[in-house]
């Protein structure tokens, strides 16, 4: 009898824990002094400069789009969105780049390079990195069928990056779901704000655990679905080696934003632990709501993503409006 309450103890227990880091989780989600029309004098041309700049990257490779919305989040949840990530290691500053979530892992950086050196060309020393970085990832959504929102601008590039924030706030793949969602609800986000692996690809490394572990446990005994396990395990071996192999997170279309992920946690085929966590932990009580709803309503799985995209946008870094910058060349702070 003690086991049937087993569940709901669980489910208590996950409630404290949202309340207990809801009262501590900082407000940085909260007004942030960005504005949709701050570069309408100084740089008129920056939206049509960095969407014609997108639309030529995802043109040559549809995987492009993918890469870019991973920058602007891992950017984001450290620091807030100010360009860190875009860092590279000097001999007085250590980046973020070889921070554990992001080493081996993190692609991107060239295509940033680029529209910088063409927004520099026409507009020098006007758009920040971060907004470079913002903007791009709203063009990149929308290039493979995904929602268009509006951009708030006027970021300023940090001075600084944190390798230990890196490693502690970005949510990682064999990560539980209390820990997914107390990472989000810290920054001032929430459980409605989680989940979106649309598109993207993910490497062995980090899907591994999840194939040889209750990957079939989930799954239902679908046919096709123990086809595909299979594809899954000949691209990531068991005894280790191939860890760089990659598998797209959503196999149905891996290159479009739509909905067919939600598909995927019904049937039980998210390729990460912590995307499947979503609807098939014990805990799950609000998100697995959210996967059934999505799943079924692409509308609101775009007004939500919408609406989530531009929360973690305007997590901003205090510390950047005060002696922040506009760089040069988004890999390196100002002499």
């Amino acid at each position: 009898m003690a086991a049937s309450f087993r569940p709901r103890i669980l489910a208590m227990q996950f409630l404290a824990a949202i309340a207990f880091v809801s009262v501590i989780m900082r407000s940085g989600a909260s007004d942030p002094p960005l504005t949709l029309d701050y570069y309408a004098s100084s740089c008129p041309s920056v939206f049509e400069i960095i969407r014609e700049e997108m639309q030529s990257e995802v043109l040559s490779d549809p995987h492009n789009a993918a890469l870019v919305l991973r920058l602007h989040f891992h950017d984001c949840f450290v620091q807030g969105c100010d360009g860190s990530v875009l860092l590279d290691d000097t001999a007085t500053l250590k980046g973020e780049k070889t921070a554990s979530p992001n080493i081996n892992s993190l692609r991107g950086f060239d295509i940033i390079d680029r529209i910088k050196s063409k927004v520099e060309s026409n507009c020098p020393r006007i758009v920040s990195c971060a907004d470079i970085l913002t903007v791009a990832a709203r063009d990149a959504v929308i290039l493979v069928g995904g929602p268009y929102w509006d951009v708030p601008v006027g970021r300023k590039d940090s001075r600084s990056a944190s390798y230990e924030l890196a490693n502690t706030n970005i949510p990682t793949p064999n990560q539980g779901l209390i820990s997914i969602i107390s990472k989000f609800l810290y920054l001032g986000l929430s459980v409605t704000d989680t989940g979106a692996h649309t598109i993207g690809v993910a490497r062995c490394e980090n899907f591994r655990a999840r194939i040889y572990g209750d990957y079939e446990l989930t799954l239902g005994g679908s046919p096709l679905s123990e086809v595909h396990l299979s594809k899954l395990k000949s691209t990531c071996p068991a005894a280790g080696g191939g860890d760089n192999n990659i598998s797209p997170l959503d196999y149905e279309t891996p290159n479009t934003f739509d909905n067919s992920y939600y598909h995927l946690l019904l049937n039980g085929e998210g390729l990460l632990n912590s995307d499947q966590e979503l609807y098939s932990s014990v805990l799950a009580i609000q998100t697995k709501k959210l996967v059934e709803q999505y799943a079924f309503d692409t509308a609101a799985f775009f007004q939500q993503f919408s609406i989530s995209i531009v929360k973690m946008g305007n997590l901003t870094n205090p510390d950047s409006f005060v002696d922040g910058e506009v760089r040069k060349n988004c890999r390196f702070i100002n002499a």
